[in-house]
């Protein structure tokens, strides 16, 4: 029997004094079997980063043809596509191709850098293309705060971020590593 996805659900409070977006986004998110806490917080931060009436979660880990979470108009089309992790280059490419602004939150580590300039060459042709790294110690903390019913606050500031549940506040750097600062 295969498992199912586990529900979690999310008042998230976004201030993001940066893009002048301030709202409460009620998020119900289905953490696949095999996806961890760390990666499934990391896509509530992306939500954040992002945050917009239009924006919403993919179909999840296992749906190759659909982001970690997409924004859309009305006629369809894709404004932002955005991934988290390390995604596959070819992944980002198509991407690039099909919405108008690609965005990847990385984490894990040393492993983004490796991972950047593997494909760093020609990913770099791609002009809709961001990408932001989380330091391995900040996702961790994130993945510390995952509950399956959580109250999160989100206050974005000159690019610094606070993000809080209950009595912990975590401040956070994403570090931008392409297009190059």
């Amino acid at each position: 029997m295969a498992l199912k996805s586990t529900i979690f659900r999310a008042t998230l409070n976004v201030s993001d004094l940066d893009r002048g977006h301030f709202g409460e986004h009620v998020l119900t998110l289905a953490r696949h079997p095999s996806e961890t806490d760390e990666r499934m917080m990391v896509r509530v931060l992306a939500f954040a980063l992002n945050a917009d009436e239009r924006l919403e979660f993919g179909r999840g880990i296992s749906t190759d043809d659909e982001p970690a979470l997409w924004r859309k108009d009305d006629t369809g089309r894709i404004l932002d596509w955005i991934e988290v992790g390390l995604p596959d280059e070819r992944l980002l490419r198509r991407a690039a191709g099909r919405a108008d602004q690609v965005t990847v939150l990385a984490y894990g580590g040393r492993t983004v850098d490796i991972w950047w300039q593997k494909d760093a060459a020609t990913l770099s042709k791609l002009t809709n293309l961001n990408v932001l790294a989380l330091a391995q110690e900040e996702s961790k903390a994130l993945a510390g705060l995952a509950a399956r019913s959580m109250e999160l606050s989100c206050t974005i500031q000159d690019g610094q971020l606070w993000f809080s549940a209950g009595e912990t506040t975590l401040t956070l750097n994403p570090r931008c590593i392409y297009p190059a600062a």
